[in-house]
């Protein structure tokens, strides 16, 4: 029996969820759906809205006429699990416990691979994830942070960083497994991550690391933070919100939406213009500084993600770090593809489904 290779896709974010259905690697659709209301609230409150986001996903289906029952696979963007090795892995109930529990990090991400084992367990199919955030293949020197209690660890978007790396490769007729590039993923997070012979040996992380985003501050003077901390102006539950969607763009301009602080540029709004400048210059930084992980032997610079579509942003970035090596834009994310086809190579064969463990 030759199998249809009919792929539902999912990546559910903390704004949005986008599914698909792939017919190997033609998506019969493709939908981006903004959350409502009631998808969106404190991060601490996601996983209590399991259920909604489950019905979501169910809808789209049906109003597409998707048959969970006809489908060879799901396939979904992985969530902050226990750091494990890039690839494909199955969906399992030790992954859906870490997932729920939260141990390893707290972010909408982690209802993806719940919806698509909960949708394969009824329809008797497997699910995957490929290329998870927690992708770990970071080398000793970068785990090291300053202080024994604390451990720099591998969570960055692997997925699209991967992605794009290997479409620069090809368009520059060179092996991703052979060369060195550094990758900036641009989004609503951002990270940036030195890829040596095909892994990804350190990067920034998507929270309280690296460039401010539109909604995130980055990196943080951290004694200025603990007097802030101190002085009562902020208790715990705030600084945690400014960490992950109050900060950033958003907290200085009262926007995230790029599109919006662009036209206040073009409108001459100069705060607008420094901030935007101060976001492409902590990136060429980041870039710069994964360049020193590499020696300095770079074979491109890659920009990806949505906000890779914002030419400013851009031209900004491209002018501080294009003595280093040639840069690629890819705008938009890969993802969808990624996902889809590393799911066609597990259902074909070139590629095996790894199981998921704790470490140690």
């Amino acid at each position: 029996m030759t199998l249809s290779h009919n792929i539902l896709v999912l990546n559910i974010g903390s704004t949005n969820t986008k599914i698909a259905v792939f017919e190997i690697d033609h998506p019969k659709f493709q939908e981006t759906i903004a959350h409502g209301p009631e998808l969106t609230g404190p991060l601490s409150e996601y996983m209590a809205q399991f259920p909604l986001y489950l019905e979501h996903v169910k809808q789209i289906l049906v109003d597409h006429h998707i048959d969970v029952g006809q489908l060879d696979i799901i396939v979904s963007q992985g969530g902050l699990t226990a750091p494990i090795s890039s690839g494909v892995y199955l969906i399992d109930q030790r992954m859906c416990d870490d997932l729920r529990s939260g141990k390893y990090g707290q972010h909408p991400t982690n209802l993806g691979p719940l919806i698509a084992h909960d949708l394969a367990g009824s329809a008797g199919i497997r699910a995957v994830i490929v290329d998870s955030p927690s992708t770990d293949e970071f080398h000793d020197l970068a785990r090291i942070s300053g202080m024994p209690e604390i451990e720099r660890k591998s969570a960055f978007h692997a997925l699209n960083q991967k992605a794009a790396a290997g479409m620069a490769a090809r368009d520059m007729g060179i092996s991703y497994a052979e060369s060195n590039m550094v990758v900036a993923h641009l989004g609503g997070g951002i990270t940036v991550g030195a890829h040596c012979q095909g892994k990804v040996i350190d990067s920034t992380i998507g929270v309280g690391e690296g460039a401010m985003t539109p909604e995130r501050p980055g990196t943080l003077p951290l004694m200025d933070l603990l007097r802030l901390l101190e002085s009562g102006q902020l208790s715990l539950a705030d600084l945690r919100g400014k960490l992950t969607s109050e900060g950033g763009l958003l907290a200085y301009l009262g926007t995230s939406d790029m599109r919006q602080v662009e036209t206040q540029i073009r409108q001459g709004h100069e705060k607008s213009r420094l901030l935007l400048r101060a976001m492409a210059y902590q990136i060429a930084t980041d870039i710069g500084a994964m360049t020193t992980v590499l020696h300095g032997k770079v074979d491109a610079i890659v920009l990806t993600g949505g906000l890779a579509n914002a030419a400013m942003l851009v031209d900004w970035i491209v002018e501080r770090v294009k003595f280093i090596a040639p840069v690629k834009v890819y705008p938009d994310e890969q993802e969808m593809h990624a996902l889809a086809a590393g799911a066609f190579s597990a259902l074909s064969g070139t590629e095996a489904i790894q199981h998921y463990g704790l470490p140690g």
